[in-house]
């Protein structure tokens, strides 16, 4: 005897089949997705080296187009010198090691010329510039003004401003690699030798918490 409708046309189990592969793909695309929309904008988006985009775009010049990253790289050069200048002042003033003194000395050379720089290429394009450390920069400073004893200021000058150039040192390399605009290129040219240098005497001091960076 032959058991009653247990047989089901071939055509229905593809069927049946593809919609699970279409489901499948859906709940996945739906789980890719949701970070997106939670976030509201791509990871593309994103922006990398801690640049901060003014909403201004790519805009042209004589120069070549000036991107926001541009414009962000040339207003952090000129912020640096707002604090890195007068903390490598106290270094001569307040540093008991040769080491430190040397530092501060260097500090003091190449972000003068790095000012003058910065404020060549913000008038040419037209980018304002900082004239003032920011809070968490001036806290810095206070740091160092504060300190007790030679040795408590020179252990927070060589770290802040070790750290400071570490974190720096990605976006000046990023700016070298990927700018079309001729004057902002130069600037990232001289900005990474002078900050590569900063890197290496403050590290030269013996004082940088390797560990702590």
């Amino acid at each position: 005897m032959r058991p009653a409708n247990l047989t089901r046309p071939i055509g229905s189990s593809r069927t049946i089949g593809t919609g699970l592969i279409i489901g499948a793909l859906a709940v996945t695309l739906a789980a890719i997705l949701v970070p997106v929309s939670l976030f509201g904008e791509s990871s593309a988006a994103l922006p990398r080296n801690g640049v901060t985009d003014d909403g201004g775009g790519t805009v042209s010049t004589q120069y070549g187009p000036l991107t926001a990253t541009d414009r962000d790289f040339v207003r952090k050069v000129r912020l640096a010198g707002t604090w890195e200048l007068p903390a490598g002042r106290l270094a001569q003033e307040r540093g008991a090691r040769d080491a430190v003194k040397t530092a501060g000395e260097h500090l003091v050379e190449g972000h003068t010329e790095l000012d003058r720089r910065s404020e060549e290429v913000g008038r040419a394009l037209g980018i304002p510039l900082p004239n003032q450390p920011n809070a968490q920069q001036q806290g810095w400073l206070n740091e160092m003004t504060s300190a007790g004893s030679s040795a408590e200021f020179e252990r927070v000058f060589a770290n802040r401003l070790r750290a400071a150039h570490g974190k720096v040192f990605n976006l000046v390399a990023q700016v070298r690699a990927e700018s079309r605009n001729s004057m902002v290129r130069s600037l990232a040219t001289r900005a990474n030798a002078i900050v590569l240098d900063h890197i290496t005497v403050l590290e030269d001091t013996g004082l940088v918490d390797f560990d702590a960076l």
